[in-house]
């Protein structure tokens, strides 16, 4: 690796380090975060957990935006069958990476997700807000009330949802993987990388089954 390659490498890992740091010295909970987590040019240490067997030799990466009309549709329409042909046979895992930028509630939700995890329960509370989402973005569908809501919905300890989104607690780790999408070329949900042991393959958009089962069979 060159020199400024070693550079640019030593300043990523600061700036995790300096956002784990401030998770730890705002609260007592635990934080779980695989500091050295990358998938391809991603870092997806801040991103979801990992969905499916995490020795799978291939990973999706996908950005999106739980206000996204697209990103709903992909949800419901194409990741089912991704799961159940990829993900529940061990040959492809998935990791969410928030692209949190289409209103003011966006980044609120991401923030939830996270909240949500703390208690075991990070991809319940990532399926009730594509399950709840609502056409008008900003349409208080997922506001702060509403997150609040389907928290109690799923049985979390309410106090502790409560305590750790009203305080911003995952602002930085959002913020974060926003920055990772933008650095990715990603400017619109939701996009995807198909990511192997080498090759990295982007597809852009709410594309059908036959779009991601054509790369991944390439890459199996």
């Amino acid at each position: 690796m060159n020199k400024k390659g070693v550079i640019i490498g030593v300043i990523a890992i600061a700036v995790i380090a300096g956002i784990a740091a401030s998770f730890s010295s705002s609260t007592t909970e635990t934080v779980n975060l695989d500091m050295e987590r990358n998938h391809g040019s991603i870092s997806t240490a801040m991103g979801s957990p990992i969905l499916g067997d995490p020795d799978a030799p291939i990973t999706i990466v996908e950005f999106g935006d739980y206000q996204c009309h697209f990103c709903e549709i992909w949800f419901h329409e194409t990741k089912p069958l991704i799961e159940r042909d990829y993900i529940e046979t061990g040959k492809v895992n998935l990791i969410f990476v928030d692209m949190a930028f289409l209103g003011r509630d966006s980044p609120k939700a991401a923030q939830a997700t996270y909240c949500a995890e703390d208690q075991g329960m990070y991809w319940q509370y990532h399926d009730m807000l594509y399950n709840s989402q609502e056409p008008k973005i900003d349409g208080g569908w997922a506001n702060t009330e509403r997150l609040k809501a389907f928290a109690f919905a799923l049985g979390l300890d309410m106090d502790l949802f409560n305590s750790c989104l009203d305080s911003g607690k995952y602002s930085k780790r959002v913020q974060y993987n926003v920055q990772q999408a933008r650095e990715n070329g990603i400017n619109s949900t939701p996009g995807f990388f198909v990511v192997g042991s080498d090759t990295q393959h982007f597809i852009k958009g709410a594309q059908p089954y036959s779009t991601f089962q054509q790369v991944i069979e390439s890459m199996i």
